[in-house]
């Protein structure tokens, strides 16, 4: 009995040209606007075509930007386990101690003077 090969995964998946024919139309529609206004019938059409072409450019930007951020978001989840329902666990693996004991700060041992305050909390009366 021979097992069946994984499906490969694609990280992102084929994406449509809405974005892209919408941003087109709308540069179309306000590049015939201004050409018209600006010189009349051939300049609608030239302004509808200038303004199609933009708008098209600039929609497949956006979208291009956006399937890029999408990629680097999936990888970062991937990384710090979002995905796998590990997030916040403590995966890394500290060396022991080389002598078995613990640090000076958790054996509250301190370089400060004795006697020195912190200026933490509410405003402190000034020295006598």
């Amino acid at each position: 009995m021979k097992t069946p090969e994984p499906e490969a995964k694609t990280a992102i998946p084929a994406t449509s040209h809405a974005v892209e024919a919408v941003a087109g139309t709308l540069g179309a529609v306000g590049g015939a606007a201004t050409g018209a206004a600006m010189a009349g019938p051939l300049g609608a059409i030239a302004g509808a075509v200038i303004g199609a072409a933009m708008g098209a450019s600039s929609g497949w930007a956006a979208d291009k930007a956006t399937e890029e951020q999408a990629h680097v978001d999936a990888e970062l989840d991937e990384e710090i386990g979002v995905g796998a329902g590990s997030i916040g666990v403590a995966t890394l693996q500290h060396p022991p101690s080389k002598i078995n004991a613990p640090s000076a700060a958790s054996a509250g041992v301190s370089d400060e003077p004795a006697g020195s305050t912190d200026a933490e909390g509410p405003m402190q009366s000034p020295p006598d």
